[in-house]
């Protein structure tokens, strides 16, 4: 990468390749009267023109490995690579253009004539369930797919009746655009030799990618190829296919050229997968004590237009797999109905559903300690679940292994100064200022995946390195240094002799994505356990070099030796002449890192600026191999969760027209945005993995939503502001503010 050698997708060429260019749909609802494409093939350089009714593909998949409320199905709409009769939000792709060059196609792009007949759109989940709204697919009555349901809503209810108080909250968890450093890109190619489509792309994984397009393009996985180097940025974005990219290899296929396409950061806004949009009202019973006897949840999700491949799994399982939270609450029920609107497609953002269970949970439970007037540690110590209740069966069905949620809380408090923060508060205030503290103990289940098993590969290169093949992609996590740290503990040879490798077409891996915070847990585990074979696969062929019992040699440090001897043999000398290679295959599932977080704002009133003064973060993400790159991820997650806090909103006006298309209108997080970090540990390694790790990648988000609005909701309590929802930009706490002094 220091030496430019590193390639992203538009690094790519391949030779006679073409251009592409999408058009797309600047409506959000509309019917397709016409597609008139004369005039853009006579333009110069233009190769082909493609519409919907041009590509023979299937729909673009979606699934859910659950049923809804009284055993109903998913509806799945279907989504074709290229609209089809109507379109359905604003940036809906609709013609595409393949040209000599990327400007001559979207030159070309201006010569379509299109005729729409405009229909109205709904572009809120809560409207979209409205009687009379608008229909976003005819096949879709009142817009839901799926009504769902977990936990067990008879003794929920029970509980609530025998409650001696209920607390209630309703919390929106804002729209937001993942916005990846790289813009999304392709280059599609179909080898009439091997009869394999090639496509290089933006991506988390190839195997799931290479999955999803099996079943667009009604070929076996193991015609395509999938192939990336570097991937800049993915937070659950780049998980899944999009529909240029299934039009991109029809048109390569039937041009017998490959095709380019680099898309614009509008077209990120516009058309990449959007994510959060949840309504949530959130209800705790309470018995006298202030323990919690019982907690339920109605939520509404907007799921865009049409279903992403992981949408429906992600607003359902992915909320739900820790309904409970850290708490020993066996009465927990939760709604949540799946709404489709005209506006993008909706899947994963950095922590796939839990952050949103996290925020409707720790706001309700802070919410009622305030209300209790009880300090928001000592309540929620009240219902921990106890260390000698693992493992811990909760309503919705899963089963947490183990944990020590009040040792956390207890590290975190002292981590915090917890118990003088009144001072601290009533300094702030002789500055004119509001100081505000709030805290999440929150919990996410980790390491699960869509395939059945994590396949590795590790192969001897001609230097004595070792090349892993693996089918999580690296973009960003530092994959290479941790899998090497894995392998390189186990073989006894350098970092730097050992490579990784996770999407090439001369290899076929099969796995999981990177997602879901599972690469260590699951993936490297795998990998440790791969080279541990390689070792074991070694003794015999070192028994025989040493002409020694196999039951005599002994591995250390990198040589097989005779036990008691000098005499030995190098795993790097045994493997010239011999070969060592694996292939290894396993599955590990869920894990579940747990926290608490603390986070202290202060609030000028006169502006509105609003700024995170403190923040601690004590984490049990189980054994950690490397710290460094665990304090990176935590502090990359705690930004994105301060992002949506204080900045990100994905705003849509009442006709489906995106009002925050650019970095003009639409905020991001910027270096410095969280002030005073402190990270500490408390690990309780789990017994689902060889690795005791439990995973940490989402940790930041799914512990700092919470954490930050609650801060902010305690800062302005103090102006008398009663309810604030996120996100706390400076425009909306100022104007909150004056509200309340009237």
């Amino acid at each position: 990468m220091l030496t430019g050698r590193g390639r992203y997708v538009s690094d790519w060429n391949l030779p006679g390749q073409a251009y592409a260019h999408f058009l797309r749909s600047d409506r959000a609802h509309a019917e397709i009267v016409s597609i008139d494409t004369e005039e853009a093939l006579r333009a110069p350089g233009v190769i082909a023109v493609f519409t919907g009714a041009d590509l023979d593909l299937k729909s673009l998949p979606a699934a859910l490995p659950a049923k809804g409320r009284g055993g109903t199905e998913l509806i799945n709409p279907g989504r074709p690579a290229l609209a089809k009769g109507r379109v359905r939000f604003t940036g809906d792709a609709v013609v595409l253009i393949v040209a000599e060059s990327a400007a001559a196609a979207q030159d070309a792009a201006e010569l379509v004539a299109i005729e729409y007949r405009d229909l109205p759109a709904v572009v809120s989940a809560i409207d979209a369930l409205a009687p009379g709204a608008p229909l976003v697919h005819d096949s879709v009555p009142g817009n839901i797919v799926l009504d769902y349901e977990s936990g067990d809503e008879a003794r929920t209810k029970a509980a609530f009746e025998r409650a001696a108080r209920v607390i209630e909250l309703t919390v929106d968890i804002s729209r937001v655009v993942g916005n990846p450093m790289e813009p999304r890109a392709c280059l599609a190619a179909f080898d009439k030799a091997s009869d394999q489509y090639h496509l290089y792309t933006c991506t988390q994984g190839a195997a799931i990618m290479r999955n999803q397009l099996s079943a667009v393009l009604g070929v076996p996985p193991e015609r395509i190829r999938v192939i990336a180097e570097e991937v800049g940025g993915g937070f659950g974005v780049r998980f899944n296919i999009y529909p240029e990219y299934c039009a991109a290899l029809y048109a390569a296929r039937q041009l017998g050229r490959p095709v380019k396409w680099t898309g614009s950061r509008s077209e990120v806004f516009l058309a990449d997968e959007q994510a959060r949009d949840v309504r949530s009202h959130g209800e705790l019973a309470l018995d006298a004590q202030g323990r919690i006897l019982g907690m339920r949840f109605d939520m509404v999700a907007n799921l865009g237009a049409y279903l992403a491949p992981t949408g429906p799994f992600i607003n359902t399982i992915g909320i739900v797999n820790c309904l409970s939270g850290v708490y020993d609450v066996p009465a927990a029920y939760a709604r949540i109905r799946l709404a489709l609107t005209h506006t993008a497609p909706m899947a994963a953002y950095r922590g796939a559903g839990r952050p949103v269970m996290s925020y409707a949970l720790e706001r309700l439970v802070e919410h009622a300690a305030c209300e209790l007037g009880m300090d928001p540690a000592e309540f929620r110590r009240k219902s921990f679940i106890p260390k000698d209740k693992f493992p811990y069966l909760i309503a919705a069905g899963f089963e947490y292994d183990c944990g020590d949620f009040a040792g956390v809380l207890d590290k975190a408090l002292l981590a915090s100064s917890w118990s003088s923060f009144e001072q601290r508060k009533k300094e702030a205030a002789k500055r004119g200022r509001l100081r505000g503290r709030g805290m999440a103990t929150y919990i996410e289940a980790t390491g699960a995946g869509f395939a059945p098993q994590d396949q590795v590969e590790m192969r001897w290169n001609t230097d004595g390195g070792v090349t892993i093949y693996a089918p999580t992609h690296n973009h960003g996590q530092g994959h290479e240094t941790v899998f090497a740290q894995l392998v390189s503990r186990e073989l006894g040879i350098p970092m730097e002799k050992i490579a990784l490798r996770t999407a090439g077409a001369d290899f076929y891996i099969t796995g999981n994505a990177t997602g879901g915070s599972r690469s260590l847990a699951a993936v490297g585990s795998v990998v440790m356990l791969a080279a541990q074979e390689m070792v074991k696969k070694g003794m015999a062929l070192a028994a025989e070099k040493l002409e020694a019992a196999a039951a005599d040699i002994e591995f250390v440090k990198g040589r097989y030796r005779i036990k008691g001897t000098d005499r030995s043999i190098s795993i790097v000398d045994l493997a010239k002449d011999n070969s060592l290679d694996v292939a290894y295959q396993n599955k590990f599932g869920s894990c579940f890192p747990n926290g608490c977080h603390i986070a202290e704002v202060e609030i000028e009133p006169e502006t509105g600026d609003a700024e995170i003064v403190s923040y601690v973060a004590c984490d049990d993400a189980g054994n950690i191999i490397n710290h460094q790159i665990v304090e990176g991820q935590v502090q990359g997650g705690l930004t994105q969760g301060a992002g949506q806090v204080f900045n990100e909103l994905a705003v849509y006006d009442r006709s489906g027209q995106l009002l925050t298309g650019s970095f003009m209108d639409y905020a991001m997080p910027r270096a410095g945005l969280v002030s005073g970090i402190k990270l500490v540990d408390h690990p309780v390694p789990t017994k689902l993995n060889p690795l005791g790790a439990k995973g940490v990648g989402e940790a930041g988000v799914t512990g700092s939503m919470p954490a930050l609005m609650n801060a902010v909701v305690d800062a302005l309590r103090q102006a008398g502001v009663r309810s604030f929802e996120m996100p706390a930009t400076p425009a909306r706490v100022w104007k909150a503010i004056q509200e309340a002094r009237k």
